[in-house]
């Protein structure tokens, strides 16, 4: 592992105001084509004015203080700014509902709310007391808080330059709820800090490349590799507008580093093959001179001409859609990682690296399988605890200190892992067969036209799958003649899938949802995995039709 320091990010941000303060950090678009540069001297001063304004507050040290914001400019700022002042953030997702939020900023007894960037905050706004006091931010909706340009006007920047303590708690990240209640994971800064100067470290990355933050901040993954990490790397953030923007604001970033989730790049690929018939891509990848410029092209496409480093989290991608990515020219690195071990757990090198597998665990991190299969770690980055649940923490690890993933998985002859699914996510058929569902999602995910899949069957005699497919595909549907032909297509992968496993594994049938599974109707959570129980649930009324209907493919 290559050298690192004991610097904590706060401190790590203050190196950069001092030495480099007129070094553009952040670009934040402002809508129809504008953007505003925030340098680290800017990004730094307008920290220390807030800071002012939460230290006239007087609350109790270690206060929590709560921020609901799209990624932007100012959500980075406010995090300094509350560290600064000697405080704990609260990041809330921006796509939650008014109950959601309700119950994080009670359970998280926030003493203040930043709202920042948000599309729907109509839906969101009676969640938040109305006796909180808050700050609205430069880009939000219109509020009764006071505007962040008036606040920091009335205060002086602070003059210090406050540490925090390794131990101290910067951030408390609540997860985004496949299953039950959120639930307030305790990242310290010495948590944070770690990841975040080995990210860049391993990755290379420096000042001179630019990185695209879309996912959402308020997930560690997000917090980890963009945020944290640029403290200490100084990498240029740029920020995305609107999702109708999103290849503008690629093309604007033009991204050496670029970090996803498998949904995008199915989408991606999905994107490039209604441009491309992949027979059609492929022919011209074999020729000799013209392959080089149809990668050029496509990457060029994608808004990622310039990318050399892109990765990829969340969620398994299917080993032959990386495969696809290798032949043009784009070598997608996997990581795994968790809220509890703030995304720093595993990931793939140039050298070590395989599709299906996301790779060895980084160097300062302890891994193992235990006798039931799960995967256990014990990281630089692992969690101070769960927020008010003192049992839960304790039984989330071992009596050595190993942190129980709930993955399950395996590791190859050469040290690499391979997730096989989550150890509560096995279903028992009326055979008495366990099924584990991951590994034949990722068998159906490797399709171009699907771009999501649920695969259950608990207590039925056989498996099925619930299939999302792309949006470009879900167009076609009205028409008779692209319906049929997508169920003989969606025929043949499931008589493909049923060949790759195992005979109790077999599915019965794949039912394709017409309707879109999005974040806003609960079908997926802010990270675009899927939710399970949701979807099991909204489709359960219909199985022992399906089941008995003898048909392989079924549109719903």
């Amino acid at each position: 592992m290559t050298d690192v320091s004991s610097e904590l990010m706060l401190d790590a941000a203050y190196e950069w105001e001092r030495n480099h303060p007129d070094r553009v950090y952040m670009t934040q678009p402002t809508g129809d084509g504008q953007v505003v540069d925030y340098t680290w001297g800017e990004t730094m001063e307008q920290a220390r004015r807030m800071a002012a304004y939460l230290r006239s507050l007087q609350l109790p040290p270690g206060s929590h203080i709560a921020l609901i914001s799209k990624n932007c400019a100012h959500f980075v700022i406010c995090d300094l700014a509350i560290w600064m002042a000697g405080h704990t953030t609260v990041a809330l997702y921006p796509t939650l509902n008014a109950e959601t939020v309700s119950y994080i900023l009670e359970h998280s007894d926030s003493r203040l709310v930043f709202i920042g960037k948000l599309d729907d905050w109509e839906r969101m706004r009676s969640g938040v007391p109305a006796g909180l006091p808050g700050v609205a931010l430069p880009l939000a909706p219109p509020t009764d808080y006071p505007r962040w340009d008036k606040v920091i006007g009335q205060h002086p920047p602070i003059a210090d330059k406050p540490s925090r303590g390794a131990d101290e708690v910067a951030l408390i990240c609540y997860t985004s709820g496949s299953t039950g209640r959120p639930k307030g994971v305790m990242h310290s800064f010495s948590s944070c800090s770690v990841p975040g100067q080995h990210f860049g470290l391993e990755l290379g990355v420096t000042a001179t490349d630019r990185i695209l933050s879309y996912l959402p901040l308020a997930h560690v993954m997000e917090r980890a590799v963009v945020e944290c990490s640029s403290f200490y790397s100084g990498v240029h953030i740029f920020f995305t507008d609107q999702l109708d923007t999103f290849l503008e604001d690629m093309q604007r970033a033009r991204p050496t580093v670029f970090l996803s989730v498998p949904r995008l790049w199915l989408k991606f690929h999905s994107g490039v093959l209604q441009k491309f018939p992949e027979k059609k891509l492929q022919q011209l990848l074999k020729i000799p001179l013209v392959n080089n410029l149809v990668r050029k092209k496509v990457r060029a496409g994608l808004g990622l001409a310039e990318a050399r480093i892109v990765g990829s989290g969340s969620a398994p991608l299917p080993p032959e859609l990386i495969k696809w990515y290798d032949g043009i020219g784009l070598h997608i690195i996997e990581g795994y990682g968790m809220s509890e071990d703030f995304s720093y757990s595993h990931m793939s090198t140039t050298e070590r690296r395989r599709p299906g597998y996301v790779g060895p665990p980084w160097p300062d991190v302890q891994s193992r399988i235990s006798d039931n299969g799960e995967i256990e770690i014990k990281s630089p980055g692992n969690m101070v605890g769960y927020y008010k649940e003192p049992e839960m923490t304790a039984s989330s690890y071992t009596q050595d200190g190993f942190f129980r993933t709930g993955d399950r998985g395996e590791y190859s002859a050469d040290g690499l892992l391979r997730i096989t699914g989550r150890v509560k996510e096995l279903f028992k058929t009326s055979k008495g067969k366990y099924v584990a569902p991951v590994p034949i999602e990722n068998l159906l995910n490797a399709h171009g036209h699907v771009e999501l899949s649920c695969v259950a069957g608990l207590g039925r005699p056989a498996p099925y799958a619930m299939l999302q497919l792309g949006e470009e595909v879900r167009a076609r549907l009205q028409d008779s003649a692209s319906r049929q032909q997508l169920t003989e297509e969606l025929e043949a992968l499931l008589a493909e899938v049923n060949t790759a496993v195992e005979d109790y594994e077999a599915l019965q049938f794949v039912a394709v949802a017409t309707d879109e599974w999005q974040v806003a109707n609960d079908f997926l959570t802010p990270t675009l995995k899927i939710k399970r129980e949701t979807i099991e649930r909204a489709y359960a009324s219909f199985l022992d039709e399906w089941y008995a209907s003898g048909k392989t493919v079924i549109w719903h």
